[in-house]
């Protein structure tokens, strides 16, 4: 029935929302790193902020992704295949950042140091811009043939709605991990944190609701939820600039909702438009598994995700409170011979 494979298309959409949600905190204080503090205790604020929750958090994106490739197939193959390069670049992305995390604290000189900060930055602005991009593909098209095969090439995917889906994801988990860290640290870091939020959120946030406004010429009813998205992140704007780091998170979560549930909303019933033949598009009803499989991967779902989400709850209930410099030891040195 095409209401199962409706049901698996709203599940992977909340997926990629809670991902982008989650994840994108721990990416937007990655690209930090090297800018929000100077000081080595300052960077390990930032690091310790994140490191409780950063790897649950990329549960997330592995579910999203493996819900794609047993839900829809067909939806998982043509997508992937055509962002072969953006995806492998996303994948190097993430290695770098979580190879970072590990190895930072594993070498006491300047230049390795300096190396891993940059890294993590690195691999958290490219991995950002690459999901980013990757869901505006896949709400806005491809050049699809009638076997879902892309045609153009390797970079047949370059294109303004990739660009612009690209800098959005940049601009929305920068400021988002900005947010977090008003929320989650003291002292000058938080303050820092206030103030470059303030001055990043409204111009962070341009390329995504150019996008997510593109959504209401599908369907003009989506104008509602778009305007809420629109209000939310002004109101977000006004909290960050009153300290309120709560509210301001809360919202600003709120207005990725609005806009990317307002997105997909806008694409179904296709889960990959084809830009050469609307004929060529893949929809719920054509790139999903049989209707026996979608119901076995509902029942799974229906028993693990609220321990998986129980689990994160208790995660961050548990590493709730504020962090700061004074909160960390000094460095030290692990003796040659007992590394050796």
């Amino acid at each position: 029935m095409e209401i199962l494979a409706t049901i698996w298309f709203v599940l992977i959409v909340v997926l990629w929302i809670g991902y982008m949600f989650l994840d994108g905190f721990d990416l937007g204080v990655g690209m930090m790193m090297p800018f929000l503090s100077r000081s080595e205790r300052g960077r390990r604020v930032l690091l310790n902020s994140i490191g409780p929750v950063w790897d649950g958090n990329e549960v997330w994106l592995i579910t999203a992704a493996g819900a794609m490739f047993a839900a829809f197939p067909h939806w998982y193959a043509s997508l992937f295949s055509a962002l072969y390069i953006p995806l492998t670049l996303c994948l190097l992305g993430l290695i770098f950042r979580a190879v970072s995390i590990e190895y930072r604290g594993k070498g006491h000189t300047q230049a390795w140091k300096s190396f891993w900060t940059w890294a993590m930055a690195v691999g958290s602005a490219v991995t950002a811009f690459c999901i980013g991009a990757m869901l505006a593909m896949t709400t806005t098209g491809l050049p699809l043939n009638g076997h879902g095969d892309i045609v153009g090439g390797p970079f047949a995917w370059v294109s303004w709605p990739a660009l612009l889906g690209g800098l959005g994801g940049i601009g929305f988990t920068l400021v988002h991990g900005l947010v977090f860290l008003g929320l989650k640290t003291q002292g000058e870091i938080r303050a820092r944190a206030q103030r470059w939020a303030a001055r990043a959120m409204l111009p962070a946030a341009i390329p995504f609701v150019i996008w997510f406004a593109l959504s209401v010429t599908h369907r003009t009813w989506l104008i509602v939820p778009v305007l809420i998205g629109l209000i939310t992140l002004i109101t977000a704007f006004f909290a960050v600039r009153a300290g309120a780091e709560k509210r301001a998170f809360v919202l600003h979560g709120i207005y990725l909702l609005t806009g990317l549930g307002s997105v997909f909303a806008g694409a179904y019933p296709n889960v990959l438009p084809s830009t050469l033949d609307a004929a060529n598009s893949l929809t719920v009803a054509t790139a999903s598994s049989s209707d026996y499989t979608l119901t076995v991967m509902l029942i799974v779902t229906v028993v693990i995700l609220p321990v998986i989400i129980g689990y994160q709850i208790f995660s961050y209930r548990m590493f709730l409170g504020r962090i700061a410099e004074t909160h960390i030891p000094e460095a030290h040195k692990v003796p040659v011979a007992i590394r050796s």
